[in-house]
């Protein structure tokens, strides 16, 4: 048991020292953002959630808020800093107002994160075993409520850093909560390992490694099925800096290169540009979209391309994807907007103001929920995920098992040179493992990518740069296990186990 003794010792150095624990656990999650992408060290997951379970086994509930208040302080800050650059540098907001909305968001994410430390503190009691049920349920519990509540934002979820690892073979069956379940209980049977000894620790050591070695197992099991047809595909990403994308005399360079680019591609059966890949409205751009149809009469295939959009009856302008086959026109439109970027959910007063400020200020409108797919010429059904809608898995669960292939469109131009589009690429690849479907990704200025039906990367464009990417696309049918139940089985799991303990806590007292 010295084990345990010496972390004793350690905890009581951090209650006596509450500065030094506060920048202790804020640096541990700073540290935490190094197991997603770019950096992948997803290995280190487990170690560096140790602090975290260390903390509300041993600390009482109010201290253990205290501490994952300041580690998710350090995690969100880290790993969502680029919003400063799309609001300050590329959205001309004013300093002020770009960091106002930073630590806003960093201090909310902060208090998802002190609120599962409570929870799990509170519940657990100091039993270590508990820790194994309670841990992961509160935590993944808390991720799930903050994907969704006043419009959620599921970035930085723990399943995400494990796309790489032996626990990806879980997802086609349980998907990125499950996998964050599992990801928490081998940090918290770790935690277990260390301060046990004897048949108690090897157990729980066991614990901690069947979920990778079953994962392992899983990884080469097929959930769907490849079609006997394959679709010459081609990604056109433009590479316009967003500081010119908008500018006058960048406007009909845009249309040339996009144009150009898919004339040159004549085998090609489908093409897809990224959003808003042409800079106007729809009824603005109707005698190109005339030669474009042109175009594809004559070399036939199926173009899909972002651009604002105008509903003339209703006046609401939509973020859409345009789909042209030489003789129909069809359109996806923008189901979950980007708060203060897309609409601005704040009182008349403060639009007025951002007016005054030449701030952006009006809304665009959100498609409906459900719609029906796009449909190649090939006869293949496309699901279409516009910018971070793709972060929102459960919400295209709709268009399967009929979609055959995903596409998402994306404007990552907005983050600069950051780790922002390496996350947002992480992303998708999970949600093409999560439907064991291709992924075909077109960004403004990367990374455009195709992954396939495991989440692997097939070809990537270089960031920044003005390229095109071709190969064949194989569309896919059937369901993985998550497609046909969603989150809904995971999640009423980790409910169910909180509201026992709870009403067991209330029930002692």
């Amino acid at each position: 048991m010295r084990d345990i003794h010496k972390l004793d010792q350690v905890q009581q150095f951090f209650d006596s020292r509450p500065r030094v624990s506060q920048l202790f656990f804020f640096v541990f999650g700073m540290l935490l953002t190094l197991t997603f992408a770019p950096f992948r060290l997803y290995f280190l997951m487990p170690v560096f959630l140790l602090p975290v379970l260390f903390t509300c086994l041993k600390s009482p509930p109010r201290t253990a808020a205290k501490q994952l208040f300041w580690y998710g302080a350090g995690l969100f800050l880290s790993g969502t800093y680029w919003l400063y650059i799309s609001i300050h540098v590329f959205g001309q907001a004013p300093l002020w107002v770009a960091i106002v909305i930073m630590v806003g968001l960093v201090l909310i994410m902060a208090a998802y994160c002190s609120a599962a430390g409570w929870m799990i503190s509170h519940l657990v009691k100091g039993d270590a075993w508990r820790l194994l049920i309670i841990a992961p349920s509160a935590w993944v519990g808390i991720e799930w409520l903050r994907g969704w509540f006043l419009s959620g934002f599921p970035w930085l979820a723990v399943g995400y850093s494990q796309i790489d690892s032996p626990l990806a073979g879980w997802v086609p069956l349980i998907g990125i909560y499950g996998t964050s379940v599992l990801t928490v209980l081998s940090s918290a049977a770790l935690l277990v390992a260390i301060i046990m000894s004897g048949r108690q620790r090897w157990l729980a050591t066991g614990i901690a490694i069947s979920p990778w070695i079953i994962g392992a197992a899983l990884q080469p099991v097929q959930w769907t099925t490849a079609t006997d047809q394959s679709l010459r595909t081609t990604i056109v990403q433009g590479g316009v800096s967003q500081d010119r994308k908008w500018s006058r005399e960048q406007f009909q360079p845009t249309l040339e290169l996009y144009r150009n680019a898919t004339l040159k591609h004549r085998e090609s059966d489908l093409v897809v540009w990224p959003e808003v890949a042409i800079p106007a409205r729809l009824e603005y751009v109707e005698n190109y979209l005339g030669v474009l149809q042109s175009d594809l009469q004559v070399q036939p295939k199926t173009l899909l391309f972002g651009i604002l959009e105008r509903d003339l009856a209703s006046q609401k302008v939509y973020n859409s994807v345009v789909l042209l086959d030489g003789h129909d026109r069809q359109i996806y439109r923008k189901r979950h907007l980007v708060p203060f970027g897309e609409f601005f959910p704040v009182p008349d007063f403060v639009r007025r103001w951002m007016r005054l400020m030449s701030l952006p200020s009006s809304d665009l409108s959100s498609g409906d929920d459900e719609q029906p797919l796009l449909e190649s010429l090939s006869g293949n059904k496309l699901a279409v995920a516009i910018c971070y809608e793709d972060a929102y898995g459960a919400e295209q669960l709709y268009a399967l098992p009929e979609a055959t292939i995903l596409i998402n469109v994306s404007n990552d131009a907005w983050f600069g040179d950051s780790i922002a589009p390496h996350q947002h690429l992480e992303i998708a690849r999970m949600r093409a493992l999560e439907a064991g479907r291709y992924v075909v990704r077109a960004t403004n200025t990367g990374l455009s990518a195709f992954i396939g039906p495991k989440g692997e990367l097939l070809d990537m464009a270089p960031q920044f740069e003005s390229a095109t990417m071709t190969i064949d696309v194989i569309p896919y049918t059937g369901a993985t296990p998550y497609v046909r139940t969603g989150n809904w089985p995971v999640i009423m799991l980790l409910c169910g186990i909180l509201a026992w303990f709870t009403w067991r806590a209330r029930k002692q007292h």
